[in-house]
C-alpha cells in the first residue's frame, strides 16, 4: 500500500495522521502489509526522510503528478495508492492539481477526505466529485461528511464509509502520576494545543478566564503548540503576540503557560492526560474533524467544545459539554466554572470520554483501513495478524506482596475486589511457564507471592477458602459459594509448580508438594464436571513427575465419573457432558485427553475427541471464534445467545487445541488454534482489538456494541497465558 500525504518530519496535522496510521498498521499487521509513503512538499521545502518514504511529490508543478503517478505504475508490487486529501495540500484551483495524478494512474484508490465543505460552489463541486468518480472508495472521518457528500456533491452514499480518527492508547492511572511530575499536583489544568492559527479561537478562552481564576487561583491553561509553518511564512507570530498581550492585559501571567513547541507524541499524550479540562475554541464551524479533540477524548479529558461537526457527533451521552455558539467567551465561563465546581461530574465525564475512545485507537483504525484495503485487492484470505510482545506490565501492577488483585477499573488496579485463589492460581501457572520459556528472578518472584498466597488460604484439613478482602481477611463469599472449582484449580497450580522442578527453585517445589499432600486427601470432595477438569490437569501434571499408582487410580476414578456425566446428558445432536455449556468448557475434554495419556484407555480419548469436535463446531463461524455467552449458557434444548464473549473462554480454547494438536499433529486443531487467538487481535465481531498495548493486559469483555475495557486479573491472565502458547506458533 502506498499513502500519499504530508508526512514528518514536516509540521502539519495530515503528516501526523499518515504517521500513525503508518506506526499502527506495523503494530498490528507486521510485515504482511507493506506501507509506503509518497510524500508531498512544496518547492521551498526540502525534509529528511525516514526509510518509509519512497516518492516525494513536489506539489506546485503540475507536470511532477502525472511522472511521479507513472513511477508508481511501474511498481508491480504496489497494489493500492491511498490519497491523503485537504485542499491546501495541492496547488491548482482548489487543489485541481490532483485529479492529474489520480488520472494518471493505474492502481486501485482509496481517497480520504479530511475536509468536507457545504454548500460548495460549482467548481469545488465538480473538482469534488471528480475525485470521488475516479476513486474505488471514499473514506470520510465523521458521518457528517458523508452526508455532506452525498447530498450537497451528489457521491454515491455506497461508495463512502467512515472510517474515525484515531487516538492513542493511555494509561488512566497516569494522570495523577503525571500531574506530580510536571508539579501540576495542587492545579486544576487545562490545555489546548496543534498548531496555532486564527482559527483556533484561543482568544475567545483567554477572555473568559479572569472571573474564573479570580475564584478559583490555582487554575492553569496550557496553550501547547508551535504557530502555523503557513501563519508564520506569512504574518510571523502576529497572532500568537496578540494572545501574549491579552493574558497581560488581563494579569494572567499565572494561569496561562505558552508551551512554544511541536512536542514529540510521548510528551504530547503527557500534557493532555495530565489535563482536567480540555478547551477546543475552533471559530470555524466547517472544520469537519479535529485531531486534537480525538486525542483529548482519549486521554481522559472533559472536553469542552465549540459546535463543530466533530464535536456534535462525539459529545453526547455525558462525555464533555458542547457549547451553542463559536467565540462565547461567557459560554466557555459557565461551562469552566461548572466543571471546577461539579469534580465528581467531571471526572465521569471524562472516564466516558476515555471508555468510548477506545473504540477508534489506532489499532482499531488500522484493522479498518487493513479490511478495505484488502476488500479492494482481493486479498481478504490473506489478512494476517501480527503477534504483539508479551508484556509482564499490568499484572506486575495487580500484584501486591500478598497476591494478585482480582479486578481493575479500566487498567487502575481496585484494591476493594481483594484477591481470590482462583487468580492466584492462574498467575501462578503463568509464571511458572513463562519462567521456563524466559528464565527471570522477577519471575519467580512473582510466582513466589502466588504460591504463598495459596498456601495461606489453605485450610488445616487440606480444603481451600477462595476469597480474602484486601486486608488479608475471609470474606462470607466463602461461605455462600461452591468452592470446588477453586479447589480443582489449585490443585492444577500446584501440579504446575511440582512437574517444573528442573526449573524452579528446590524450596518451592518442597512447599507445593507439601500443600498437595494435604489438598490430595480432599479428593473425594470434588464433584462437579468442571472442578473435576481442573483437578485431572493437576494430577496429570503430578503423575509425569512421580509415577504414583495411586494417582493414577484418583486419575481413572474422575475420568470415569466425568464419563458418566457424558452417557447421561449426551444425545445424537448433544456430544457434551451436561446439558448445557458455560464457561471454560474446553476443559473438560481437555482433562479426558490428559486421562488418555495416563491410563492409555482409548475410551477417554474417543470421547474427548468427539466432545472437543462438538464444542468447536459451535465455536467456529465463517472465519471467526465465537465463544459462549455470559449473558446466558448455551442449554440443550434452546437456542444459543450471543455477544457477551469473555477472554477466559478463548484462552481455554487456546489451551485445548494446543493440547490437542500435540497429541494427534492434526493440523485443523493447529489452523483453529491461530484463528482464536487473532480474535483478541481484532478478528472477532467488532472488529478491535481485545488487547490493550500499554501494558499487556487483556480488557475484559467484548460486548455486542461494546468493549469493556476493565482489565481484571482474570482477562489479563487469560490472555497472557494464550500469547504464551503462541510463542510454539510463531
Amino acid at each position: 500500500m502506498l499513502l500519499v500525504s504530508s508526512y514528518p518530519p514536516r509540521e502539519c496535522g495530515i503528516a501526523t495522521f499518515s504517521n500513525d496510521i503508518v506506526n499502527a498498521v506495523k503494530i498490528v499487521f507486521g510485515d504482511t502489509l507493506p506501507v509506503e509513503v509518497c510524500a508531498l512538499q512544496n518547492s521551498e521545502q526540502h525534509f529528511e526522510y525516514n526509510n518509509e518514504v519512497s516518492f516525494i511529490l513536489p506539489v506546485d508543478s503540475l507536470e511532477h503528478y502525472r511522472m511521479v503517478a507513472e513511477k508508481i505504475n511501474e511498481r508491480n508490487d504496489i497494489g493500492l495508492v491511498c490519497i491523503q486529501h485537504e485542499f491546501g495540500l495541492f496547488r491548482g484551483e482548489y487543489g485541481d492539481y490532483i485529479l492529474s495524478f489520480i488520472l494518471a494512474l493505474n492502481k486501485p484508490i482509496v481517497t480520504v477526505f479530511h475536509t468536507v465543505l457545504p454548500n460548495p460552489d460549482e467548481k469545488r463541486k465538480k473538482i469534488v466529485h471528480a475525485i470521488a468518480d475516479l476513486s474505488d472508495r471514499i473514506i470520510v472521518l465523521t458521518k457528517n461528511s458523508q452526508t455532506i457528500l452525498t447530498t450537497n456533491y451528489s457521491v454515491e452514499k455506497t461508495k463512502t464509509i467512515v472510517i474515525p480518527h484515531g487516538n492513542h492508547n493511555v494509561l488512566w492511572e497516569q494522570k495523577n502520576i503525571l500531574k506530580n511530575t510536571y508539579g501540576f499536583s495542587d492545579k486544576i489544568v487545562m490545555a489546548t494545543f496543534g498548531l496555532i492559527s486564527q482559527n483556533k479561537g484561543i482568544e475567545t478562552v483567554l477572555q473568559a478566564l479572569p472571573e474564573i481564576v479570580k475564584k478559583n487561583p490555582e487554575v492553569v491553561f496550557l496553550v501547547i503548540g508551535k504557530t502555523h509553518p503557513e501563519i508564520i511564512r506569512q504574518d510571523g507570530e502576529m497572532y500568537r503576540n496578540s494572545l501574549i498581550n491579552i493574558v497581560q492585559e488581563l494579569h494572567l501571567e499565572n494561569n496561562v503557560i505558552f508551551i512554544n513547541e511541536y512536542l514529540q507524541l510521548s510528551q504530547l499524550l503527557e500534557y493532555l492526560t495530565l489535563s482536567d479540562i480540555y478547551l477546543f475554541s475552533s471559530k470555524d464551524p466547517n472544520q469537519a474533524v479535529s485531531g486534537t479533540f480525538a486525542y483529548a477524548m482519549s486521554c481522559g479529558c472533559t472536553v469542552v467544545s465549540t459546535p463543530i461537526p466533530h464535536a456534535v457527533e462525539e459529545l453526547v451521552n455525558g462525555n464533555g459539554i458542547l457549547l451553542n455558539s463559536f467565540e462565547s467567551s461567557e459560554e466557555f465561563k459557565n461551562a469552566i466554572v461548572y466543571l471546577i465546581e461539579n469534580k465528581e461530574e467531571r471526572i465521569a465525564m471524562g472516564k466516558n470520554a476515555f471508555s468510548l475512545s477506545h473504540a477508534t485507537n489506532w489499532e482499531n483504525i488500522a484493522i479498518q483501513y487493513r479490511l478495505l484495503f484488502d476488500q479492494l485487492t482481493n486479498r481478504e484470505e490473506d489478512l494476517r495478524f501480527n503477534f504483539p510482545p508479551i508484556k509482564l506490565d499490568h499484572i506486575k501492577k495487580l500484584t501486591t506482596d500478598f497476591g494478585i488483585l482480582q479486578f481493575s477499573k479500566f487498567s487502575q488496579p481496585d484494591p476493594e475486589s481483594g484477591y481470590t485463589l482462583d487468580d492466584n492460581a492462574r498467575a501462578l501457572i503463568n509464571m511458572v511457564l513463562y519462567n521456563k520459556a524466559f528464565p527471570d528472578k522477577n519471575t519467580l518472584k512473582l510466582a513466589n507471592t502466588y504460591l504463598n498466597f495459596i498456601e495461606g488460604i489453605q485450610q488445616n484439613n487440606g480444603w481451600f477458602d477462595n476469597y480474602k478482602d484486601f486486608d488479608h481477611q475471609l470474606t462470607k463469599q466463602n461461605k455462600e459459594v461452591n468452592l470446588e472449582d477453586a479447589n480443582g484449580r489449585a490443585l492444577w497450580s500446584l501440579g504446575t509448580v511440582i512437574s517444573h522442578r528442573d526449573t524452579l527453585p528446590l524450596e518451592m517445589i518442597c512447599q507445593a508438594v507439601k500443600c498437595w499432600d494435604k489438598a490430595i486427601k480432599r479428593i473425594d470432595d470434588i464433584k462437579s464436571p468442571r472442578a473435576i477438569a481442573y483437578a485431572l490437569k493437576g494430577l496429570y501434571l503430578y503423575h509425569s513427575i512421580y509415577k504414583d499408582e495411586e494417582i493414577k487410580t484418583y486419575i481413572e476414578k474422575l475420568a470415569d465419573e466425568l464419563l458418566r456425566h457424558y452417557n447421561i446428558n449426551s444425545a445424537e445432536n448433544w456430544c457434551w457432558y451436561e446439558d448445557y455449556m458455560t464457561y471454560a468448557n474446553n476443559v473438560l475434554p481437555e482433562a479426558m485427553m490428559y486421562s488418555y495419556l495416563v491410563t492409555k484407555n482409548p475410551k477417554y480419548k474417543k470421547i474427548a475427541a468427539i466432545t472437543f469436535d462438538f464444542l468447536l463446531s459451535h465455536y467456529f463461524m465463517k472465519g471467526q471464534l465465537k465463544v459462549i455467552s455470559n449473558r446466558g449458557w448455551f442449554k440443550k434444548e434452546n437456542e444459543r445467545i450471543f455477544y457477551g464473549e469473555q477472554p477466559i473462554e478463548v484462552a481455554t480454547t487456546i489451551i485445548a487445541l494446543d493440547l490437542f494438536y500435540e497429541v494427534t499433529r492434526n493440523k485443523k486443531y493447529k489452523d483453529q488454534l491461530k484463528l482464536a487467538f487473532i480474535w483478541f487481535l481484532g478478528n472477532n465481531h467488532l472488529k478491535q482489538i481485545m488487547y490493550n498495548p500499554e501494558n499487556g493486559a487483556s480488557y475484559d469483555g467484548l460486548e455486542d456494541k461494546h468493549i469493556n475495557i476493565n482489565q481484571g486479573a482474570e482477562s489479563t491472565l487469560c490472555y497472557f497465558k494464550a500469547r504464551l502458547i503462541m510463542e510454539k506458533y510463531t
